[in-house]
């Protein structure tokens, strides 16, 4: 770490800090987003519908791979950003050693029991008769490429948590750079699509991961990826899996939770699912960017916590205003030209319809999914592992019988509308344990004020 970026944890004024720490995070996230949908209308030029049915189906699969990278790299990045606010600097050494190779153990091991299970591992995701061969294709690809994307959200996680805000960006936007260059040369001049897609990602996430690896060994002061530093004690496994597993649980729950949802969408027929593949693209936008922010503000909030909570409370009241504001502007945007928006990808009047009301609906909880990623934020930073937990599962486990009940009673609107009513019941959730737990999070304060 160094004077720039302690200046940023401990003396800039808040909003200094946060944007120091957030604005990055927000660029890169929404250039992940930019090459999603990119992906998306790179196949939609060809016009085939199941192709982008495929893209759709296979969101759970790239939800559970990035739910590896999140549980080696959030439960070692927050743990890292901890231990530099009480000056525990060999630590972070060993913590982000055992980051790097436990990760890439973690992907052997998914490749080895992933492979064999291609065929399975698809007729799960709900693939169609149409879509199969494609979204067989894409899978292959990904559970061969696992390795390089794991490795990359890792990498990525630990560069932020010590204070490497402008480094994580780069090699989010590289990664994007590199995706986008690809899809265009995959799809236009090799004609490869779902797998030319599929081989664009994988090749991103590799460049990057190495982009990041050389400044860890080569500028970082505190970060290391040797393996002399490599240790695993009961401490640091503790640390680590204690916010990593609840991390991992949310992201495999949104890959179950996508499939779930999509098993109810197929009812409705191809156009359905590729509607919300191509509207949840789109949402993702305005999504990414507020969960840029409040992931951004993480290693402030874990640093804080050690080190001046009274700077932690401050930083947490500003994110939340800036969460408003953003998501009354997106909202507005959306609401004006959603249309135009689908029409991007499709000039099927039908899907164009459908995804548009999925947009309008989707996005009235928007400021709500905000907040509920900064709860969860707070609760990583400040090592609440029951909470941070529960944050994980509430969504999944109030979406699967609200899916059932509204889908019974009004059909395709019943489905779409699920959404909306599971992210409030997270969000209330989440209000309640914060509220519950103010007193141990910042104990030296006084809450009357």
């Amino acid at each position: 770490m160094d004077a720039e970026n302690l200046h940023y944890f401990e003396k800039a004024s808040i909003a200094k800090a946060v944007a120091h720490f957030a604005v990055p995070m927000m660029l890169g996230t929404s250039m992940g987003v930019i090459y999603s949908i990119l992906n998306a209308y790179f196949l939609g030029t060809l016009g085939n519908t199941a192709m982008l049915t495929a893209l759709a189906l296979t969101l759970p699969l790239f939800a559970i791979i990035m739910a590896l990278g999140n549980l080696i790299g959030v439960g070692s990045g927050t743990f890292i950003s901890r231990l530099l606010g009480e000056k525990k600097y060999d630590d972070v050494k060993h913590v982000s050693s055992f980051a790097f190779y436990s990760s890439l153990v973690l992907c052997m091991i998914v490749m080895a029991v992933g492979l064999p299970l291609i065929d399975p591992i698809v007729h799960g995701l709900l693939a169609t008769p149409d879509s199969f061969g494609f979204t067989k294709d894409y899978v292959t690809i990904m559970i061969i490429g696992s390795p390089f994307i794991v490795l990359f959200l890792t990498l990525e996680n630990i560069l932020r948590s010590e204070g490497a805000a402008i480094t994580s960006m780069i090699g989010m936007i590289l990664s994007v750079v590199v995706n986008t260059m690809l899809d265009a040369l995959v799809i236009f001049v090799f004609h490869w699509g779902v797998i030319g897609v599929a081989s664009a990602t994988v090749i991103s996430n590799l460049v990057a991961s190495v982009f990041y690896a050389f400044h860890i060994g080569y500028k970082s002061e505190f970060l290391t990826i040797s393996v002399k530093w490599f240790k695993a004690t009961m401490d640091i496994l503790s640390h680590v899996f204690k916010i990593g597993v609840p991390v991992f649980v949310m992201s495999v729950f949104l890959g179950a939770m996508s499939l779930i949802f999509n098993h109810f969408l197929v009812e409705y027929g191809d156009r359905a699912v590729a509607a919300h593949g191509i509207s949840s693209r789109l949402l993702q936008f305005p999504e990414f960017i507020l969960m840029g922010l409040c992931e951004g503000v993480v290693p402030l909030i874990a640093f804080s916590f050690t080190a001046n909570k009274l700077r932690m409370k401050q930083t947490i009241g500003f994110t939340i205003k800036v969460i408003v504001a953003l998501a009354v502007v997106f909202g507005i945007i959306v609401y004006l030209i959603s249309d135009h928006l689908i029409g991007l990808f499709t000039n099927d009047p039908q899907l164009i319809e459908m995804g548009s009301y999925i947009l309008h609906v989707t996005f009235l909880s928007l400021f709500i999914t905000g907040m509920t990623t900064l709860f969860t934020g707070i609760f990583q930073a400040t090592a609440q592992g029951t909470a941070a937990l529960i944050m994980s599962v509430i969504q999944g486990i109030t979406l699967i019988p609200v899916l059932y009940i509204a889908n019974r009673m009004n059909g395709f609107h019943g489905v779409v509308w699920s959404l909306v009513i599971a992210d409030a019941v997270a969000f209330l959730v989440g209000a309640i344990m914060l509220y519950v737990l103010r007193t141990k999070l910042q104990p030296d304060l006084d809450y009357s004020t």
